[in-house]
Order: structure tokens, then C-alpha cells, then sequence
């Protein structure tokens, strides 16, 4: 019986040669060295690891991108590899804004996904400051100050009258542009306009109009900026916005790639409308995504990247990874150990 127990217990062992990587933390007798550091999160495993894998991905897309094709139509020159970049508007209410804007200021991304509130509260923020809070502050004592809660920060009321302030007269330039020309706005134009006249470097959307990057929401009214058009219609009737020209165009973008690669913070709409997007030319090369969602509801949002190969989402030979992770947490490091350093140690 004892020999029966003790080849239970040690079973003998196969090596996996595809797995032989000794796992190994950062050695601290050797000082502080924070990219020392990052650079051990690869042998470190759980989501350290992921992290790890997650900056072998993206700079894999930015070396890609880095290759200049000539587009047989046209004649210019493309980029090896499109980028697109999707968040969801809580992270634009957080300090990963600047991050973000860093992206788009030095035209690292090639293509935006967004919802309505991470159009907004980039311009709302231009206008007045999002605050540090409490997760544990109480809801009816906020309502009764006239004081939003996202998450752990506050947006007071008086942001969105700002906002009203400012975009009300820039919708009736855009209903007045209408019925002279005809011309019926799409969300992207929509967001290059406001781009342009917030005129503030501070401004993810300010980037984004100047390089000409294309910001897609196809749910911009849901949100502040949607209750602005909807006061704005009884006011000044007649604004029409096009979602389709928007699906046309992003999808189509997909497919003229050479290749992609997809940077998706957060779920729902902003991570389906990029992988739908990339359907259409069957699968992105590259992909990474960072929430904290889990797939046993079925829900996209929280779906591994492997759900999305088998809608032919991403390429069968593709080597997606997901960091399951608050953005807030491990974008900005990612961001230290790819795209900073494409600017600052080229």
C-alpha cells in the first residue's frame, strides 16, 4: 500500500518543451530599476505574466506598423499594421485620459472606438476638472450637493452646464451647415468638429482632429452629449446623424489594412465594433485585451480572446492576449514599456 500512495504522490514527470521557463521575480539587491522591474513581470506569472505577453503583443503591432506599403489605389504609402485603439468612457473620466492623449498627440494609433461619455468627458474636462472622491460616498447626499459619482471620482453638475454652454452653439453651426449644403454629419465628423473647436492640447479629440485620426461612436447619443442634442432639437430641430457612414468607413478601413492590430480597454460596445470590424477582413493579426469582466455570463465584454477567433474576429494564427486587470492599473505601464519608448528611445 505504501508503494501504491507513493507512486500516487510522485508520479513521474514529462518535460513540456514549450514550457520551460523558470519563473523568476525581480531581484531588489540589485536597486531600483522600474523597466528592470516591467521586464520581470514576463517570468513572474498569473497576470504579471499577461502583462508580460500583453507588451510582446503590442510592440510586435508596432514593429509591424513600422513597414510602410504601397497602396495599389492610391499610391500612397500605409502603414504595415493599422492600429485600433477602444475605451470605454469611465477611463477617459480617469487620469488615463493623458495617456490616451498621448497616443493620438504623437499619432501612435490609427483608429479610435469610443462611446459617448469618452467623447464628453474629454471636453468637459477642458472646461472644468473631474474630482478625486470616495467609493463610499453616499448617493442620496451627492444628489442632494449636485454631485455625479464614477466610481471614486465626482463630476459635479455644474461640468455638464459648462458643456451645455460651450456645444449648444456649435450644434446650431453644424444644423445651419446642413441645410446649406446638405452635408448630414456622422459621429466622426461630429467629434473632428468638436476636436477642432476646443482648440486645447489637453484634448484627446484636439490630437485626433489635427492628425486626423478617426474617432467612431456609434452610440454618441448615449450620454451628455446625446441629452445636449436632445434639448437642442426642440430649440433648433433638424440635426440628422449618419451611424452608418461611420460602420461604412470603419469597416472598410479593416479591410483596406494590411494588417491589424486591436488595443481594447474595458468590454462592451467599443470591444465588439472594432472585433466586428475586423471580421470583415477575417480576423486582426494582433490583439490585447485589459478588463476585469469574466466569460461564464456569456457576455462579450468579459469573453476571452479565443471566443472572438472562433467568430473569425482574430486570425486563427494569431497569439491574442487578455490581462485581466483595471485598466487604470496597467495601461499606463504598458503604454512605458512599448509605445513610450517607440518616442523616446527610438
Amino acid at each position: 500500500m505504501a508503494n501504491t500512495a507513493e507512486q500516487a504522490v510522485l508520479q513521474p514527470s514529462v518535460t513540456l518543451p514549450e514550457y520551460n521557463q523558470e519563473v523568476k521575480g525581480y531581484d531588489w539587491s540589485q536597486g531600483i530599476n522600474y523597466d528592470q522591474l516591467l521586464e520581470s513581470y514576463r517570468r513572474t506569472g498569473f497576470q504579471a505574466t499577461n502583462f508580460g505577453l500583453a507588451v510582446e503583443e503590442m510592440n510586435a503591432m508596432i514593429k509591424e506598423r513600422e513597414n510602410k506599403v504601397k497602396d495599389e489605389i492610391t499610391g500612397e504609402d500605409r502603414v504595415g499594421c493599422t492600429i485600433f485603439l477602444g475605451y470605454t468612457s469611465n477611463l477617459v473620466s480617469s487620469g488615463l485620459r493623458e495617456t490616451i492623449r498621448f497616443l493620438v498627440q504623437h499619432k501612435l494609433v490609427d483608429c479610435i472606438v469610443t462611446t459617448a461619455g469618452g467623447v464628453e468627458e474629454d471636453f468637459i474636462k477642458c472646461l472644468s476638472p473631474t474630482l478625486i472622491g470616495d467609493f463610499g460616498l453616499n448617493g442620496t447626499f451627492l444628489r442632494e450637493k449636485g454631485i455625479n459619482r464614477i466610481g471614486n471620482l465626482l463630476v459635479p453638475n455644474n461640468n455638464y452646464c459648462k458643456f451645455e454652454d460651450w456645444v449648444t452653439p456649435i450644434l446650431d453651426e453644424m444644423v445651419a451647415i446642413q441645410k446649406q449644403t446638405g452635408e448630414v454629419w456622422s459621429p466622426s465628423k461630429m467629434i473632428a468638429k468638436l476636436g477642432e473647436k476646443i482648440n486645447n492640447e489637453e484634448s484627446i479629440y484636439y490630437w485626433a482632429w489635427k492628425n486626423d485620426i478617426p474617432v467612431y461612436s456609434p452610440a454618441l447619443t448615449d450620454g451628455s452629449l446625446g441629452d445636449m442634442m436632445f434639448f437642442h432639437s426642440y430649440k433648433n430641430p433638424g440635426l440628422v446623424v449618419d451611424i452608418l457612414s461611420d460602420l461604412k468607413a470603419l469597416n472598410t478601413l479593416a479591410m483596406r489594412s494590411v494588417k491589424t492590430g486591436v488595443i481594447i480597454l474595458g468590454g462592451s460596445l467599443i470591444k465588439h465594433h472594432i472585433c466586428n470590424a475586423n471580421l470583415m477582413r477575417n480576423g486582426s493579426e494582433y490583439a490585447v485585451f485589459i478588463n476585469t469582466g469574466q466569460e461564464f455570463d456569456g457576455s462579450d465584454s468579459g469573453a476571452r480572446p479565443d471566443e472572438a477567433i472562433s467568430w473569425g474576429k482574430i486570425k486563427k494564427e494569431a497569439r491574442p492576449v487578455k490581462v485581466y486587470a483595471d485598466a487604470t492599473l496597467v495601461f499606463p505601464l504598458l503604454v512605458a514599456q512599448t509605445f513610450a519608448k517607440h518616442v523616446f528611445q527610438p
